[in-house]
Formats: C-alpha cells, structure tokens, sequence
C-alpha cells in the first residue's frame, strides 16, 4: 500500500531544481495515495494514448463538413435593460484593456497575446496541451491568469453590445479575436488545450456569442470573408466539442470540472446540431449532468465540495443548461429539478439580511456568463433570481431583493414575472438545518434589522479523495448581527502559486476554530489535496423560540500522539443576545491550543478586558474568550511572521483586518468556554461596554 508523503508547508519557492524535482515526486506519491487502483489504470491507459496523440499515432480528430442548422436561442436582448453598462465595457475590451482578478483596466492589446500570462509576462510554450504542466510558474506563469481571458467571455459583452446597437463594429472585434486565437492556438497544443473545463466554458461563451450574434444566418455572415470566417469558426467548435468528450474528468477529479465540462458539451450541441457527432454529444452530456448533480451535491442541496462559490458555479452551470434545453424542446428530469431547487434554497438560507455570504472553502471568483455589468451586480442574488423565475418561488426572489440584467438576458418577460411573485408569506431563511451537507444556522430575529445569524460547520472536509476545495474549517463559525459580518471565513486568495499563502488561507488557523499544536486538523499532500482528512459530525441540533443549540465533533487530531478530541457546543439565547461557545478537549496529555476569531474587515476591534469589544458601524458585539490564568491574547493585522489578520475578499487580493487569537498550554481534558454578547440594531456603545 502507498505511504503518503506530506509536504513541508515551508517548503515554497525552493532555489534548485533537484529540490524542485523532489517536490514534484512527492506530490505524485501522493496524489496516488489518493487513486483507487481503478484509478490508477484509468490514469496510466489515458497517459498511453495522449502521448501516443503527441507523437503523431493516434488518429487526429478530423473536422467533417457542417450542416447549417440554427438551433433556438437560449439567451437574446431583453426589452427592458440599460445598454450603457453593457456598450461601456464593450468599448473599453474592444480598447484592449481587461480585468482580470488583481489585474485592473490592464492592457491586453488587441487582439490579446493568447498564450501569456498577462501577470507575469510569461508566454507558455505550445507544447502538448494534455501533458503540459500547467502547475509550473516558470513555464506558464500564473495558469489562472492566463486563462481567464481564454474563457472568451469578454466575446459575450461584445456579442451583447452588438446586440443592444446593432453597430457591426463590436463584431469586428469579436471576428479578430477569434481568428488570433485560432492561429495562436493550435488545436491540442498549449496551455488553452491543457484542461478539459477552460475549453468546455469557453464553449459556452462562443454558444452565447453566436446567438447575440444571430446565429447561422445572421447577416453578418453573408459576405465571402465572412463566411469564411463563419466555417472556420465552426471547425473549431467541433474541435472544442471533440476534445471536451474525449476528455471528461474522471474518478477524484470529477468535481465541478465534470460538471462544467457536460455543460459546454450540452450546450454546445443543443448550439450546433451540425454534425451527427452533435446527437451523441448531447446525450452523454445530459447523463452526466443528470447522475452529477445527485453525485456532487446532497439532498439538502449543499455541494459536497464544501465551498459556497463553487456552490454558486454549479448552480450558474445547471441554470443555463435548464435554459437551454427549455429553449429547444429538452427537459431534465423531475430529480434534477428537485436537487438544484434545494441548492437554491441552501443558499438563500445562507445569506443574510444584507445579502452577505460566508466565503467557505475555495474561491477563485469563477463565473460562466456576466451579462450584468453594472457595479452592483452580484452572483449569487442574481441566481436566486433566476431562480425565483423558474421555480416561481417568492422565498428566493425575496432573498434577491431585485432582478439583475443577467436574469434578464436570460429569460424572456423576466420583469413581469418577477413583479408577479408573491412574497407575501415567504419564510426565511428557508431551512435551519443541513444535516446532509453538515451545516447549521442558529439565529433570531432574520430578515431584520436585529438579525443575528450564524452558520456552524460539521460538514466533511470535501469532495472525493482528494477534497480539492476544502478547507481544514472543521466545527468554525460564521457570524452576522444585523447584516453585518463580524466573524468572517477570510477566504482564499492563491491557488497555484504563492504556496505560503495557500497554506494559510486553507489551513485551520484561518478558520474560527480550535488548533491544536500547531497542526491543522487535516493534512495537506499538495495545493488541492488532503492526504490525511478530518471527519465532523453533528451529535445535537435544536432550535426553539428561546434557544438555538448546536454540538458537533471532529477526529482530526486523533493522529496526535496524544490523541485529541475536539467537540464544539454552540448557544444562543435569543432573548438575551448571547452565544456561548464551549470547546471540549478530550485528552490526556499537555496540548498548546488555540481559537482563533477572524473580524470582518470593517470591524474595529479594542481591548476591554477581560475580552475585546468589537464595533461595525453603529452594531457592536462583546467577545470574552476564555478565562485562564496562564492564556495569552493577541490581536493580529496584517502579519506575516506568522501569517494571520488577513482577508481575500477577492481571488488574488488580500488586505489586512483583525484576528484575536487565544493560546494556552492545557493538561488533560478540559472544557474552554467564550462568550459573544450582540447588541441589536442602533443600540447604544454603553449596553455592551
């Protein structure tokens, strides 16, 4: 049996390439620590066949002649929109400039340099895309960065501000950039041919584009160069579509990327019913969508990947394909419906009165299609609103608040149907307990001025052996007291490069929970993989008019030579406005511990003795950590010996905010209590202070 090997979490950035070599062995020891040996043989006969593809002996996929069929279009221009949001960022992408992630108005040229990352100037090389190493910042830079302008939904805001003016020139731009980036990526080489997802989403853009575009028959197809284009254009969406289902995700890698990949394909074939390939296309598509969504997220609709934006990436993915196959005569099955609903409804009983979401788990801010350009825009009311629409639920047009322009390009009368929704009797949140998914919300007063709202987590760490996106978070809490974020999950920030800081920000010290000697609770054997995993469970759960009570466990440091349990029992007395956290250690020996509070970055944060007063705005909450005589408490902002007070509201970004950490040498088993007193709305400085 294979030993996992665990990497050294201060072993970032080393200066030689034997150590560089070593490193890159230990993560496939331990990523075949991770593979059943089912998996291992998928894995070895795929590595066969894709170097016998780059060696010239497997047979390249040849393009046959397209039969000009239009499909019926899912997305069109809404009667009702402001185009100026729209034509402003056409203009400016049409100008050369793009952002992307930390990279604000950055100037790409026209057309853009395809194969460089525009963060670190680094051009990758057109090598076999199915064998380039992609995690190498020496060879590719920083991969996220050179994707995402790869996706091509710039090529939608485009395809939209053709559509609202009717002035060719958007689609000048569109046709420059298609035809550059044909050229400067060859079918199968470079980086934009190196996963399966980034040529399944940017599928998606094209089947967007095309339709704003009007499809097959669009006049602007009508001259020779531009029909030309027209079949070029097409040869490379059979391409795209062939390499998609020649390779989907599979085994521990069938997460989101499975998911998205069915959806490009799905899309692409309801677009492009062309090629009899297309029939083929479509129905292996939809039975993986059908059999993911039951597979990738649970009854109680919480994803099993344990991280709320890929919640909402799923959910954008299944939306649009619903639209989809709604606009030419397909339908999901009953089941599929019912999951995604639920899905909806997790996140609707998440957010609070404000419209703030705990960043749980990974983020990498992935969306599929804007369409909303506007300041305000927001991703996940912007699905509850679609949501609303299809499932005509008045609970989750309530929760959006108002509908977005994304609704809007995407189903036809949207702001009558909205208007029309009754929200009269709508109960939020919609459900208290996710004992599927393994959270839970304790709070009063929702959807008010005085709400108080708190998620606690005894979910598992992730998804399939490897649990990619989750973070060592077992039993940590989310806190907010009248739409005010006070106890945060302080996000993500990096995923392939920066590896202290994805130590950190996935770690259990960037959670609101325990640490115990100064280990997480799961034990990492790369950037996304857990070799050694927490379990957490829920042992009691109950919420009455005057009380709402939470008790959960976890076994991560049952490893600890002196094994430890940790149990969490979490209170609160709703008429008082208070929440008691107790922490159960049961152990034998002496443990440095610690419990860590992670503050929104908007909170100010002071000492009052014996705890720390903590103000937002006009709303304050009074945190009193345990009291022991030999503790000691610190408050962090912006360090980085250790990493702590940091928050990535963005992928990429980080600022400073405040952490109070409690650390204490205990002996034996031991019982840790803390206190939060919230003040409701408008209260005055002295009831708390």
């Amino acid at each position: 049996m294979l030993k996992h090997v665990i990497l050294d979490a201060d072993w970032h950035s080393p200066a030689s390439s034997i150590a560089r070599a070593m490193k890159r062995g230990l993560w496939y020891l331990n990523r075949l620590y991770c593979m059943t040996p089912a998996e291992m043989c998928h894995r070895t006969a795929r590595a066969v066949a894709m170097r016998a593809e780059r060696r010239g002996l497997a047979a390249f996929p040849v393009v046959p002649p397209p039969t000009i069929t239009d499909a019926r279009p899912w997305i069109r221009a809404p009667a009702q929109v402001d185009a100026g949001p729209c034509l402003k960022a056409a203009d400016r992408i049409a100008s050369g400039r793009f952002d992307i992630f930390a990279l604000r108005s950055v100037e790409l040229g026209n057309p853009p340099r395809w194969n460089r990352d525009p963060k670190t100037g680094v051009e990758a090389p057109l090598h076999f895309g199915k064998l380039l190493d992609y995690r190498d910042a020496r060879l590719v830079g920083d991969i996220k960065y050179l994707w995402e302008p790869n996706r091509h939904a710039h090529l939608v805001t485009l395809a939209q501000a053709y559509a609202v003016s009717g002035e060719a020139r958007y689609f000048d731009v569109i046709r420059e950039h298609l035809q550059s980036w044909i050229a400067a990526c060859p079918y199968g080489r470079g980086a934009n041919w190196s996963s399966a997802l980034e040529v399944a989403l940017r599928l998606i853009s094209w089947s967007a584009a095309w339709q704003l575009l009007g499809g097959a028959g669009s006049p602007l197809f009508m001259d020779s160069a531009c029909m030309s284009f027209r079949e070029r254009w097409l040869q490379s969406v059979f391409q795209h579509a062939r390499f998609v289902y020649g390779h989907f995700s599979r085994y521990s890698s069938a997460n989101n990327h499975l998911i998205g990949e069915a959806a490009g394909l799905f899309i692409a074939a309801l677009t492009w019913p062309c090629w009899p390939q297309a029939r083929v296309w479509q129905r292996v598509a939809k039975d993986i969508l059908e059999r993911e969504i039951l597979l990738q997220n649970s009854p109680d609709g919480v994803n099993l990947e344990q991280a709320v934006s890929y919640q909402r990436f799923v959910l954008e993915l299944l939306l649009l394909c619903w639209l989809a196959a709604r606009a030419n005569g397909e339908e999901f099955s009953p089941v599929f419906r019912s999951r995604l609903e639920a899905m909806l409804e997790y996140l609707a009983s998440i957010m609070d009165v404000e419209g703030n979401v705990a960043m749980i788990g990974d983020a990498d801010d992935a969306g599929v299609l804007q369409l909303d350009h506007r300041p305000e825009f927001c991703g996940y009311r912007s699905v509850l609103a679609t949501g609303a629409l299809l499932f005509h639920r008045g609970d989750f047009g309530k929760k959006a608040g108002v509908l977005d322009d994304r609704t809007r390009w995407l189903i036809d009368d949207a702001d009558a149907t909205f208007g029309s929704l009754d929200t009269s009797h709508a109960r939020l949140p919609v459900r208290q307990a996710f004992p599927e998914g393994g959270y839970y919300i304790l709070g009063c007063d929702f959807e008010t001025p005085d709400e108080i709202r708190l998620i606690a987590d005894a979910g598992p760490l992730g998804y399939q052996t490897i649990a990619a996106h989750g973070h060592a978070d077992a039993l940590g809490f989310w806190l907010s007291v009248g739409g005010a974020e006070f106890f945060i999950d302080p996000g993500t920030y990096a995923y392939h490069t920066q590896e202290a800081w994805r130590v950190y920000f996935r770690g259990t010290a960037a959670h609101n929970t325990v640490r115990i000697d100064g280990v997480d609770q799961s034990r990492s054997g790369g950037n996304f993989m857990w070799v050694r995993k927490a379990r957490a469970g829920c042992t009691l759960w109950s919420s009455e008019s005057d009380r709402d009570a939470f008790e959960g466990w976890h076994d991560g440091y049952l490893r600890l030579d002196d094994p430890v349990l940790h149990r969490r029992r979490i209170t609160l007395d709703k008429q008082a406005r208070r929440i008691a956290i107790e922490d159960i250690l049961e152990m034998k020996g002496t443990h440095t511990i610690e419990l860590f509070f992670h503050c929104s970055e908007r909170c100010r944060v002071e000492q009052t003795p014996p705890g720390y007063t903590i103000r937002h705005g006009s709303t304050l909450v009074r945190l009193t950590p345990p009291q022991m005589e030999e503790a000691e408490q610190s408050v962090y902002c912006g360090s980085v010996a250790p990493i702590l007070g940091w928050v990535s509201r963005r992928f990429d970004e980080r600022q400073p905010t405040s952490t109070v950490v409690w650390r204490c040498r205990v002996t034996g088993a031991a019982v840790l209590r803390s206190e939060i007193s919230c003040s409701a709305a408008g209260a005055a400085t002295s009831t708390i202070t």
